[in-house]
């Protein structure tokens, strides 16, 4: 997929301005983010993100796709063991690749100021994929992060009772 003209023309403008303004650590994730946007498919959206829930579950989507391990383990939550959130990465980019690289609808759950549930639908494969986010302090700074406790692969694919099999049956409310 080509980036349309408006997204390319803003690209250069942001690329323009950090080239003469030199780049901070925070200009470069937005960069990243940038161009990871222009380069995906857009996520259609069902229930009410706030803007940093839905920044990382464009990410999450991302990452999945493009087969970035170390990107996805990124995004976990710091204070899980490591070695899962990396297996469980790799699970998720194994089992849902294929399908996060097309047409994904997320629905978002519940109220998201302290934690979300999500719910992925991956249209082009007919699979669903329920996270969790939750906001937290890292570096002093406040972000989302992904809950990422799945080294199972059975685990990591299998889809809780209450999941609806179409986005928006439930009306973004959970039903436990």
């Amino acid at each position: 997929m080509r980036p349309r003209p408006v997204l390319r023309a803003a690209l250069a403008s942001v690329l323009a301005l950090v080239a003469l303004s030199g780049c901070s650590a925070d200009d470069e994730a937005d960069l990243r983010y940038a161009g990871d946007y222009s380069s995906h498919p857009p996520l259609a959206v069902v229930g009410y993100p706030s803007m940093g829930t839905l920044g990382i579950t464009q990410q999450v989507v991302w990452h999945i796709a493009d087969g970035k391990a170390g990107e996805l383990t990124s995004l976990a939550d710091p204070d899980q063991d490591k070695a899962a959130a990396e297996k469980t990465a790799d699970n998720w980019i194994a089992a849902f690749r294929k399908g996060a690289g097309g047409k994904v609808t997320a629905e978002f759950y519940d109220e998201g100021s302290y934690r979300q549930t999500v719910v992925l639908y991956l249209h082009g494969t007919s699979q669903i994929k329920e996270i969790h986010i939750r906001p937290m302090s890292v570096d002093g700074k406040g972000v989302w992060r992904v809950i990422m406790a799945e080294p199972d692969p059975g685990e990591a694919t299998a889809v809780a009772p209450w999941v609806p099999k179409t986005p928006g049956e439930l009306g973004s409310k959970t039903a436990r």
